[in-house]
């Protein structure tokens, strides 16, 4: 497990670590992607232990010669770490030329703020060279300490049977608020070092500031920002739905290419992540359209003005810890969709892992009933062997079966890795 030092010298656990030095042993490149203020930088220094030189394109010397002269700047170290890559595009050709004269494990670690496949200006995907993880804000286990999103994992290892043993000592033990915990976000500085709500408010305005006014600009001249920023609060008030653009487009009244094209960009960055729909045939996957949620739960709430948690927001937790979780799989990476038949019936997270189905509906309720999980039931039912087992994930503190392979557990006993997680 990789340790990195957070606020006030409190160490601070990360999932995506010992992935990180997996790739580095085994490919010549390995590039770790996500949002700004996610804590890329720390992690792979701390990784590396000052191993390797460090550079980053945010130094303005660094950046003017990755773009002028890629090939002198790699020149420095026979192995580098290259901070904020997404800054100078045009540095992966040079990776690419010098990994094809020298190819060793770990020669390069890049970081960036932008999905690298994403970006237009990216004409080198480093195709059989690269390793790409992506690192999401804090889990609910990573905020205390435990170094791990939830028990994703033992829930496709253990038959549906063996679940109840999973959940019920965590269950008892713990007095975690999810209100407070989506306050919090997964952000370090807000998440860990930041106690009130008001302290928040202010990194947050400093946060989507920068974003808009600089970091925005390295991927696409925007001539609004107002107009973006009013879109990106659009968004947040949706979350958890369904993204009709058109009707999106209406709100915010701007035109759908518009919209469309400013959607791209959020997700590019890391702050919008965009859900598919389930379906056995994947093409059609690809046509329905995907429900949006936010990078991180506290951000979410600063942009849309609530001052009060709702259940959107606990699914939107939920789905962070499912992302941490996920993309810390260097191969056969599990697979997360949303399921909405045209009855109006819906299960809000399906996972698709090891050729089994888990179904989750999230209700922030603290008393479930038969009722609640009666879309789970219809899930199992269509979907038969494959579906490995249904959870409904719950505010309250019960584990308990709701129907045939249907179980409700307590959000925190889920999402806390160990039994010892209690409130802090």
């Amino acid at each position: 497990m990789i340790i990195i030092h957070g606020m006030n010298d409190r160490v601070v656990p990360r999932f995506l670590g010992d992935a990180v030095a997996r790739a580095a042993r085994t490919m010549p490149v390995v590039v770790v992607t996500g949002a700004r203020q996610t804590g890329k930088s720390t992690l792979v220094r701390t990784l590396l232990q000052a191993q390797l030189p460090y550079l980053t394109l945010d130094d303005l010397d660094v950046l003017e010669q990755a773009r002028r002269a890629p090939d002198e700047l790699l020149a420095r170290g026979e192995a580098l770490v290259l901070d904020e890559v997404q800054r100078a595009p045009e540095l992966l050709s040079a990776v690419k030329r010098a990994v094809d004269a020298q190819r060793r494990p770990g020669r390069f670690i890049l970081t960036g703020s932008a999905n690298l496949l994403l970006m237009r200006r990216v004409s080198e995907s480093l195709a059989g060279r690269a390793a790409y993880l992506n690192l999401w804000p804090l889990t609910v286990g990573e905020r205390h300490g435990l170094g791990a999103p939830g028990r994703w994992s033992a829930l496709f290892e253990h038959p549906p049977q063996r679940w109840p043993d999973l959940f019920a000592a965590a269950s008892a033990v713990s007095g975690l608020d999810w209100r407070h915990e989506v306050r919090r976000g997964g952000y370090p500085v807000p998440a860990l070092a930041l106690p009130t709500e008001e302290d928040r408010a202010i990194w947050f305005d400093g946060y989507v500031r920068t974003y808009l006014e600089r970091d925005l600009q390295d991927l696409s001249a925007i001539d609004n920002l107002v107009d973006f920023r009013r879109l990106m609060r659009a968004v947040c008030l949706r979350r958890g739905q369904v993204l009709n653009q058109s009707e999106l487009g209406r709100d915010v009244q701007l035109p759908q290419p518009t919209v469309r094209r400013w959607l791209n960009l959020l997700e590019t960055s890391y702050q919008l992540v965009r859900v598919p729909a389930y379906a056995v045939n994947r093409t059609k996957r690809l046509i329905k359209s995907p429900k949006a949620y936010w990078c991180d739960t506290g951000l979410a709430l600063y942009l849309a003005g609530d001052t009060e948690p709702d259940g959107a927001d606990l699914e939107n937790m939920v789905l962070q810890d499912l992302l941490a979780w996920r993309d810390a799989h260097l191969a056969r990476r599990p697979e997360l969709h949303y399921w909405r038949t045209v009855q109006g019936e819906e299960v809000d997270f399906v996972v698709e892992a090891n050729g089994w189905l888990l179904a989750l509906e999230v209700k922030v309720g603290t008393r479930p009933g038969t009722a609640d999980a009666r879309h789970l039931v219809s899930f199992r039912d269509e979907y038969g062997d494959r579906v490995r087992g249904c959870l409904l994930v719950h505010g309250g503190q019960e584990v308990t079966w709701l129907a045939r392979h249907v179980l409700a557990v307590p959000w925190h006993a889920l999402l806390s890795p160990l039994h010892s997680l209690t409130a802090r």
